[in-house]
């Protein structure tokens, strides 16, 4: 793990807040695609941001960015269609394989994680930042 991330906690997607599930939300990326790491904010239409990254797990230089039984949870859930969630620093995180993000795999780990609050992934709407 990099020295700036913490212990990662499972976190159940029926913990979050229930307006994220219920209503039109927008995931909003704070950051550009560059790197492992996107940070990026929740914004449902009727209620208050929740702080929501994306990580791509299988970066490893200069040092790993997960640990083995993290990259296996991601890699699993995403096989299964589905995506794994932790909190790191209580920030939420969606766990992806691979080592970077291009506009799809955003595109797919948003969609996953409506479906994974039950809500309609039609509902979720991202916006991306063109630079650093």
């Amino acid at each position: 793990m990099t020295a700036s991330r913490s212990t990662p906690v499972e976190v159940d997607p029926f913990d979050l807040p229930e307006v994220l599930g219920t209503g039109a939300v927008t995931w909003s990326a704070t950051d550009s695609l560059a790197g492992h790491l996107v940070r990026g904010v929740l914004v449902p239409d009727d209620g208050d941001p929740v702080d929501c990254d994306l990580m791509a797990v299988d970066e490893a230089y200069p040092a790993p960015v997960a640990d083995d039984a993290t990259r296996l949870a991601a890699h699993q859930s995403w096989r299964h269609g589905q995506v794994a969630l932790v909190a790191y620093d209580g920030r939420v995180t969606v766990l992806v394989p691979g080592r970077t993000f291009g506009p799809e795999t955003v595109l797919e780990a948003i969609r996953r994680f409506a479906k994974a609050l039950g809500a309609r992934p039609a509902d979720y709407a991202v916006r991306l930042r063109v630079g650093g």
